[in-house]
């Protein structure tokens, strides 16, 4: 199972499933982030928290929990 968290800088990944429940789920599909859609990750914090991703044209940052959620193939 790779992770959204697993994923280097400079690649694209499609997400194959979301992790989660309930609130915490809903919110990663608010911000686009549902099954299919690709995603671009554009930057780390140094500390590794943030992730800064591009999905569906627009620049997100995410924390490293979310990230985490987010099954990527």
């Amino acid at each position: 199972m790779k992770t959204l968290r697993d994923v280097k800088i400079g690649e694209t990944v499609k997400v194959k499933k979301l992790n989660g429940e309930g609130a915490i789920k809903r919110r990663i599909m608010d911000m686009g982030i549902t099954k299919g859609v690709d995603i671009y990750i554009r930057k780390v914090a140094p500390l590794g928290d943030p992730v800064e991703i591009t999905v569906r044209g627009y620049e997100l940052s995410l924390r490293k929990a979310d990230a985490e959620m987010i099954e990527v193939e």
